[in-house]
């Protein structure tokens, strides 16, 4: 273990004031600023001093913790884990090993990596009774609902690791969290599809591990494509972790609250299920399949123009990034180093996106405000050519999310500043009234 412990939280540096004005009276609030990004406004004694709150529908303006995990600058289109670029860590690195970074803010040395790796390597079987649950679900139940249930279900199984104020068992609860998550996963993926669970191996790495429970089958022996295996492992990087979006800050929430790690992760997936969310990959493959071929791109992209039309282009744009996605590009390089090696280099699909990507790079409209090709345009592309249905893309996602959202867990847990989550809002409602009995209302 490195010596400083990057979990322990420090204030951030103090500047301003700043001041506001209200019915005549000011108000002096400290400002804060952290290692880069902008400056924040701590507005936590508004209440207090002026009997108002602030007004943020989507909480776009608001900071709610302070972190030392992820970092993004929208404008510069730039990502990074602990300081690292992401596409330093997505060309050199693996997935394993940037868990191990999330966790516990440096990379491993050789010793820590393999002890680390042992750890998750060993806890990735499930609990024989777990799979008794997936009985339980209809047969074409989707995999994400069958994922919320059964990673729920976990501290029903795993009762030495749910207590948060012990932080060996904290600890315990993320390995087995990044373990078992594959695990879990891909016996959705089997379930819905009929065949049997296909048991972890100790004996290959993360990302083969879960293509082989994914695809093999007991009757014959399945051997892992490592251009596959390293494109998925790419692919987990890219998501494992991106700063405080809404299934991460689900995850704080539900943690606010002190509920254990399992049933926190739960709140996550379930939030992560949404088609604004997670379920972007997916809209965009199904925006390729509806425009078929190249030629007919600059008849949708006309329709993308026209807001009367109702068809919006998908895989385009991004709430925080107001540049090219700095994903999106690790993540167009390892589409085509997937479709070259399953011999799908001329997949009609792919040229659509490359023509729609062109386009939107230099036509005029998508330049000004800025609509680049985020990840979710790419993914669904080289998930699909994988062999992962669509249903499963979102379930990918959830995967590699959790380890971010474990050490989103663990950071919030171990922040002295942090309580209890409790919005406050703008009433618009009826004003105090009293009860009329039923009888003598009109």
């Amino acid at each position: 273990m490195n010596q400083h412990d990057p979990n322990q939280k420090g204030s951030a540096n103090q500047t301003g004031p700043a001041t506001m004005t209200l019915d005549g009276k000011s108000v002096q609030m400290p400002v804060r600023s952290g290692t880069t990004g902008p400056d924040v406004i701590d507005v936590s004694k508004l209440y207090a001093a002026t009997g108002c709150f602030t007004y943020d529908p989507g909480f776009t303006s608001t900071a709610n913790c302070s972190s030392k995990i992820t970092f993004i600058d929208g404008d510069k289109g730039q990502l990074l884990y602990r300081g690292y670029p992401i596409d330093q860590l997505a060309e050199n690195s693996n997935f394993l090993e940037v868990c191990y970074l999330l966790l516990n803010g440096e990379l491993p040395t050789k010793d820590e990596f393999r002890r680390f790796d042992s750890h998750i390597t060993r806890h990735t079987m499930v609990h024989e009774q777990m799979t008794r649950f997936f009985t339980g679900f209809r047969r074409d139940a989707h995999p994400m609902a069958v994922m919320v249930g059964v990673v729920g279900a976990l501290s029903a199984f795993y009762h030495d690791s749910t207590d948060i104020n012990d932080p060996v068992q904290r600890t315990i609860a993320a390995n087995r969290m990044i373990a078992k998550m594959p695990t879990i996963a891909s016996m959705a993926y089997k379930y819905s599809i009929g065949q049997p669970f296909i048991y972890p191996r100790n004996d290959v790495d993360y990302a083969s591990n879960f293509l082989q429970m994914c695809f093999a089958v007991p009757c014959e022996p399945y051997v892992v494509n490592p251009v596959l295996s390293k494109a998925l492992d790419r692919i987990f990087i890219l998501h494992a972790d991106h700063e405080q979006n809404a299934s991460t800050s689900t995850v704080r929430l539900a943690g606010s609250s002190g509920a254990n790690p399992f049933a926190c992760i739960a709140a996550g997936i379930a939030c992560l299920w949404g088609p604004a969310h997670g379920g972007a990959n997916e809209a965009a493959l199904t925006m390729l399949k509806e425009i078929g071929t190249v030629d007919k791109v600059p008849e949708y992209v006309k329709r993308a123009k026209d807001k009367t039309s109702g068809f919006r282009l998908m895989g385009f744009g991004h709430r925080v990034y107001k540049n090219y996605d700095p994903r999106a590009k690790v993540m167009q390089k390892t589409c085509h180093e997937v479709l070259n090696t399953l011999g799908l280099k001329d997949d009609p699909l792919l040229k659509v996106a490359i023509e729609l990507e062109r386009i939107a790079l230099q036509d005029e409209y998508f330049v000004e405000k800025k609509l680049y090709p985020n990840i979710d345009f790419y993914s669904g592309i080289t998930l699909r050519a994988l062999g992962f249905p669509v249903e499963m893309f979102t379930v990918l996602f959830a995967v590699a999310r959790t380890v971010g959202w474990i050490a989103q867990w663990r950071e919030m847990i171990e922040d002295p500043e942090q309580r209890i989550g409790r919005p406050r809002q703008l009433y618009i409602g009826p004003s105090e009234r009293d009860f009329v009995p039923v009888d003598r209302r009109s």
